[in-house]
């Protein structure tokens, strides 16, 4: 098993520096990552820096609180896109998931899909702030509304992804071609293992090179 090419490879502190996002993509080549995902200002930098490999970049759109309007996310994303995003990380409206304005949620998800049809949009559900049946509602949600991974943490919440929010992930999609995204709190190989072994096809973290090499020794907080 290839673990290098389940991580997208993550840095998406508010303090990162131009710098920091060229050394991303220097340890996303030199381990061959399948991807770096940063902040949308530093798409197009991740992709100068990528040009002449298959590494992909990944854009998070409405981080991390999923909580601005949809016109502001499908600018962001529409941008993004331009600016040479490949993949698409955005988060769930969780406020009006707790209202229970589903149809809002839905509208929110369509609208950001709507500008990236071919291209891979994964929906954050920040499960740490949503109990069981959320969860459920949230993956079923998501996945109606078009998105190919559903993904369980921004890393910037009160906690990271649980075996039992992806089980509940899981149950959702079934026998459906959805995809998980397990990231938040993923700092070493058993831990990556554990969730590939459940059916996760993508991890995102900032310890990404701890995994792959087996040193866990400095563990980075996402």
């Amino acid at each position: 098993m290839k673990l290098n090419k389940y991580i997208d490879h993550t840095l998406l502190k508010a303090t990162a520096t131009k710098n920091d996002i060229i050394q991303l993509c220097e340890e996303a080549k030199a381990h061959h990552f399948f991807s770096v995902c940063v902040n949308s200002c530093f798409v197009s930098l991740a992709k100068e820096q990528l040009k002449n490999t298959d590494i992909k970049v990944c854009s998070v759109i409405g981080f991390p609180l999923g909580a601005m309007s949809t016109k502001a996310k499908v600018e962001e994303s529409k941008q993004a896109l331009k600016d040479g995003a490949d993949e698409i990380d955005m988060v769930l409206n969780i406020g009006l998931l707790k209202t229970k304005d589903f149809v809002a949620v839905c509208k929110d998800i369509e609208a950001v899909k709507k500008t990236m049809p071919n291209q891979t949009l994964k929906v954050i559900l920040e499960t740490c702030y949503l109990d069981d049946l959320e969860i459920i509602k949230a993956s079923e949600l998501a996945i109606n509304s078009g998105a190919d991974f559903i993904k369980t943490s921004t890393g910037f919440g009160s906690g990271g992804a649980t075996i039992n929010h992806v089980k509940l992930m899981k149950s959702v999609i079934a026998s459906g071609k959805t995809k998980i995204k397990a990231s938040g709190g993923i700092r070493n190989t058993k831990t990556a293992l554990d969730y590939i072994n459940m059916g996760v096809e993508r991890i995102g973290t900032s310890n990404g090179i701890a995994i792959v090499t087996g040193d866990s020794s400095e563990g980075n907080n996402y």
